[in-house]
């Protein structure tokens, strides 16, 4: 009994220690956020100069990485928006919005009247309704020298018929936050955890609220049971029977003063409605079995035709006392939510090489692309080490695989995925953007590190989910748009930067405010 009483007493101690780090946090944070705010307005004063909608064919946008990718839900289309971009010197934050014609293999900047103001790190989901919407909740806006931080708790929606943006206003919501996950359920959007960070304070979040698309209204949940601990850039996808699958995530804790010590989580639950209590949820944790993804924090995640769950790359941070070093990924995993199992995504090579092969060996039916598990017999990718020269002259190696088996190519064909060169795969990432849209997983951006400098990435990639052959490159990487500033050039120098907004195309309605103190 004592005991019992105890724990329970321990247990009412951590959520008071935590209610006190969110009222400090929310404190020293305030006056950040109001210097910020200003920042802020400026550019809504720029974006207010727009009175109707200008639709321009473009260029691919520029590098940037926590963006959002979505697929259109009744044209062949993707849709970017947000982002940010650093080089080395400024912190770039955007608020563009560009289409990716899939059919057409073209891009097309859309301007829109009063949209939503530069972030990076939100969560952007469609829904069909009204011919389709994009709902965009929170994100960051950080300032140009990255030390200050402001975290959104607005929430916006794209009516992609009319294309035009709202602000929706509901009282009730999520507090400020960024790197928290949201996905559609039923009528609903089903938001869990993220984090809000000042420049001396952090928290992170395991709170899970619903927006309901017809009254449009928030509820806070309260589920049952006992869920994952706070976090940040988990996991979170529907499954086929209705439940919410969280995986993974990273989260960071003071271990003394002005020392953190961050943990890559792997473990996995669901979040389940009851039966016969409608807006009551439980937490289940699960434990899937076959070859289950390494922990990491970064990666990527989109959901395959069959309502499996795909997880590609991101970063393995090795931590030590004094110094952080990333090892970046960019394998690919398919979680099943029907058989709770991982599946290694392996490329099966062209089909040339394939009927090659001794048959009889096949992976577990039923599986996006028929992924192999680890030790199937496939043959190992071969590693080839690239060099890319940036502007500034800088090296930057680039390690990448090849498919195995490796090929001369395709015959071309209509479709610009088959029209495309035959690519080696992905380079190594975090923080890049997944979509997939007709069987097809399309990849873009992201960023990796080279010793102190940070290379954010401009590629697109496709990979045909059910052939599961290769991946082709619609975009190739840019070197030209490989720029890094060391931190001891001039202000002249960190100025000349602006070449990094709007993908690279001046942006003739903007004055040269903007240009001096531009932190998007």
């Amino acid at each position: 009994m004592g005991k019992k009483g105890k724990k329970e007493k321990k247990g009412r101690g951590a959520e008071k220690t935590a209610a006190k780090m969110e009222k400090k946090v929310s404190k020293r944070s305030r006056k950040e956020e109001e210097d910020l705010e200003a920042l802020i307005a400026h550019f809504q004063t720029l974006d207010a100069r727009r009175t109707q909608t200008v639709e321009t064919a473009c260029s691919p946008p520029s590098p940037r990485l926590n963006a959002s990718l979505s697929a259109h839900p009744e044209r062949d289309e993707l849709i970017l928006f947000g982002g940010e971009y650093f080089n080395g010197q400024k912190t770039f934050l955007y608020n563009e919005l560009y289409i990716y014609n899939i059919r057409k293999d073209a891009w097309a900047k859309v301007d829109i009247p009063n949209p939503p103001p530069r972030r990076c790190a939100h969560q952007a989901v469609v829904v069909p309704q009204g011919g389709g919407q994009l709902w965009v909740f929170g994100g960051e806006f950080a300032s140009p020298d990255g030390e200050q931080f402001y975290h959104y708790k607005d929430l916006w929606v794209l009516h992609l018929a009319t294309k035009t943006w709202e602000q929706v206003r509901s009282p009730g919501g999520p507090s400020g936050r960024s790197g928290h996950r949201m996905v559609a359920w039923k009528r609903q959007l089903i938001l869990f955890g993220g984090f809000h960070e000042s420049t001396r304070d952090y928290i992170y979040y395991n709170d899970v609220y619903a927006f309901n698309l017809d009254t449009l209204t928030w509820t806070k949940l309260s589920p049952s049971g006992t869920g994952p601990t706070p976090r940040s850039g988990c996991q979170m996808s529907v499954t086929p029977q209705g439940s919410v699958v969280i995986y993974g995530g990273y989260s960071k804790q003071r271990v003394r003063k002005d020392v953190d010590r961050g943990t890559q989580h792997a473990d996995m639950f669901l979040l389940k409605p009851e039966e016969g209590r409608e807006g009551k949820w439980v937490w289940i944790r699960i434990n899937p079995s076959g070859t289950k993804p390494t922990p990491r924090s970064g990666f990527s995640v989109a959901v395959a035709p069959n309502l499996q769950t795909l997880l590609f790359g991101g970063v393995c941070d090795e931590e030590e006392e004094e110094s952080l070093q990333g090892n970046f990924l960019n394998d690919l995993y398919f979680y099943d939510p029907a058989r709770n199992r991982w599946f290694l995504g392996q490329l099966k090579g062209p089909k040339a090489e394939k009927k090659r092969r001794r048959r009889g060996r096949r992976a577990e039916p039923g599986a996006a692309g028929e992924p192999e598990e680890a030790g199937t017999g496939a043959r190992e990718p071969l590693e080839v080490v690239r060099e890319v020269v940036s502007e500034d002259g800088t090296v930057v190696t680039i390690k990448q695989a090849l498919p195995a088996p490796s090929s001369a190519g395709r015959p071309p064909g209509d479709s610009p995925e088959e029209a495309g060169v035959p690519a080696l795969e992905p380079s190594p990432r975090s923080n890049a953007m997944l979509a997939v849209k007709h069987g097809r997983l399309y990849l873009y951006g992201g960023m990796f590190e080279a010793g102190d400098r940070q290379v954010t990435l401009s590629d697109l990639y496709c990979l045909d989910l059910h052939r599961m052959e290769q991946w082709m490159v619609l975009v190739e990487a840019d070197p030209e748009t490989q720029e890094w500033l060391e931190e001891t050039d001039s202000e002249e120098d960190s100025d000349e930067a602006e070449g990094a907004e709007g993908g690279g195309e001046n942006e003739d309605d903007e004055d040269e405010d903007e240009d001096e103190e531009d932190g998007g």
